[in-house]
């Protein structure tokens, strides 16, 4: 399975933006759509071995928000930014009236958010690590088949909060490149390395017995 966390520190937890403007009054709203998008979407299908989670943190009310997809089961997922933002701002909206975690389309999950434990949580989870620029190169990184728990930041970087916790966690620092890029880029950075080592591993004949 690979898992993506994405913190995301500007956008308005209670969906109230415009898709008109997502880069600047949706908080970069734009950059956290087209991640999603990125994580989920081939040519003509979608990656059904792909989670990712969505925190949203913003610095006003209301609390934060957490937004759970599950490639297995999602739906109405299209390529471009816009609709995903459509498809999150939907769910962050319907969530102000819901104290409790609810599905708000197939396969898509929104619910209150505790955020420090959020990350504890992601952190437990098999093969986890945190996409940094100056990390070891992915390609160098040492795991088990082409499974990931990878957390990354919107173009914000993390909080004071989210460092202290990414750090004391001692997870791998991993890096795609030298060059600062997108969070999306670095997804589909990811990804191209996780279905390179799958495909190594499916083609790599078996020792004789």
């Amino acid at each position: 399975m690979r898992r993506f966390l994405i913190l995301a520190h500007r956008v308005p937890t209670d969906g109230r933006f415009t898709l008109n403007d997502l880069a600047g009054g949706a908080g970069r709203m734009d950059e956290v759509a087209r991640a999603v998008s990125t994580a989920f979407t081939l040519s003509n299908d979608l990656r059904r071995d792909t989670e990712v989670t969505v925190l949203f943190v913003a610095d006003r009310p209301p609390k934060a928000r957490r937004i759970d997809l599950v490639g297995a089961r999602l739906r109405y997922l299209n390529p471009d930014e816009r609709s995903t933002a459509a498809l999150l701002k939907n769910a962050l909206v319907r969530s102000v009236e819901f104290p409790r975690p609810f599905e708000s389309s197939p396969g898509l999950t929104v619910a209150p958010a505790d955020p420090p434990e959020v990350l504890r949580t992601f952190l437990a989870q098999p093969h986890p690590a945190w996409l940094v620029e100056g990390g070891l190169p992915i390609e160098e990184w040492a795991s088990d088949g082409a499974e990931i728990a990878a957390v990354l930041a919107d173009p914000y970087d993390p909080t004071d909060e989210e460092r202290e916790l990414l750090t004391a966690s001692g997870v791998p620092r991993l890096s795609v490149g030298p060059r600062s890029l997108r969070t999306s880029q670095v997804i589909d950075l990811v990804h191209r390395e996780l279905d390179r080592r799958g495909d190594a591993a499916r083609t790599t004949p078996s020792s004789p017995g």
